[in-house]
């Protein structure tokens, strides 16, 4: 008799090892050496729009490779396919990890987690641990009224976080496009009495450039807030576009804060570090400038400043092609493990 013992033993291994190797549902990048060794950073994207996938998944790469953080990448995943799906507003796996994090680096828009999940990003806000801002961050969730955590919705209207996690954390919620959204791109300009600052270390006027447009805040910004770099908002989509004129030009007058520093508390528990940029989307991450201004902002934000340098290598790493912002322009059937 043929014994059919290592038939059924071979298939059982076959099946064990299909199993063992399913990917998990975000990036884990190590750090290598460089003055964030030991240092986690969870970048946590999520956004209909800007291509936050892409984006943070360049700057983990820039932060690992560069400077030696260890970086953990949380995407919007669609728990049907496990492919990163941006219009999947109800779930970002892995918001775990921030229970180890030194920094929380955040561009979702209007996300509608679960309680289990935004329990992760509340814990980590009461213990007042930084946060960095990206872009629609300023929005970035919007939970029903009847959700144990509507409090950090955009519009939230209790007086315990008015206008939520934006408003409270960051310094802004949405207010509106200041410049004419797909045409009139932002430049970057250092704000006065900020050319010190060692975020903007290495950077001057026009290195910092994205073609998103400037965001409307409301002046000044709140609390102890310090405005960093202002737009000036530009009348084209490349960098050397002029700035614009006549009627437009009442656009520059003043200009919008689209980056700055402010400290926050949640809940009467420690007081945290945020830096915020409303600038940030992937194509955004194509200048240097912008590159360098959120590198040097995680170092400030996790209290390396004095290793910032005015020559730090924010070098692309890899291929990075920037899919153009727009809704459901996103690359469709990727998953997590596709982008190391």
């Amino acid at each position: 008799m043929i014994s059919l013992r290592p038939f059924l033993l071979a298939l059982f291994v076959g099946c064990s090892a299909t199993i063992a190797v399913a990917a998990d549902p975000w990036l884990t990048l190590e750090g290598g050496e460089g003055p964030g060794k030991a240092k986690q950073v969870v970048l946590v994207s999520g956004d209909e729009e800007y291509r936050s996938e892409e984006g943070l998944t360049q700057l983990a790469k820039i932060l690992a490779k560069h400077h030696g953080f260890t970086c953990t990448v949380l995407y919007a995943i669609d728990p049907a396919t496990g492919e990163i799906s941006p219009n999947t507003t109800t779930n970002i796996p892995g918001l775990e990890a921030l229970r180890k994090a030194d920094l929380m680096v955040i561009a979702t828009r209007f996300r509608n987690l679960p309680d289990e999940q935004m329990k992760e990003i509340d814990d980590y806000l009461k213990a007042g641990k930084p946060v960095i801002g990206m872009r629609t961050a300023t929005h970035a969730f919007n939970l029903p009224k009847d959700r144990a955590y509507h409090r950090y919705s955009f519009n939230h209207a209790g007086e315990s976080m008015p206008q939520g996690f934006g408003r409270q954390v960051l310094g802004e919620t949405w207010i509106n496009h200041h410049g004419h959204h797909g045409k009139e791109s932002t430049r970057g300009l250092i704000a006065p009495d900020a050319k010190d600052h060692p975020i903007l270390r290495g950077i001057k006027d026009g290195d910092i450039w994205g073609d998103t447009d400037v965001y409307g805040v409301r002046l000044p910004l709140p609390g102890d807030s310090k405005p960093l770099v202002l737009g000036q908002v530009l009348e084209g989509m490349t960098p050397d576009s002029p700035v614009v004129e006549g009627e437009d030009a009442k656009k520059n007058e003043p200009m919008m804060p689209v980056a700055w520093t402010k400290s926050y508390s949640v809940g009467g528990g420690p007081t945290g570090r945020v830096f915020t940029t409303t600038m940030g989307s992937a194509t955004d991450l194509a200048a240097a400038g912008t590159r360098r201004m959120l590198v040097n902002g995680c170092y400030w934000a996790v209290g390396l400043e004095e290793q910032i340098g005015s020559a730090t290598d924010v070098s692309l790493v890899g291929t990075f092609e920037p899919t153009p912002f727009g809704n459901n322009r996103y690359k469709k059937g990727v998953k997590p493990e596709d982008l190391r």
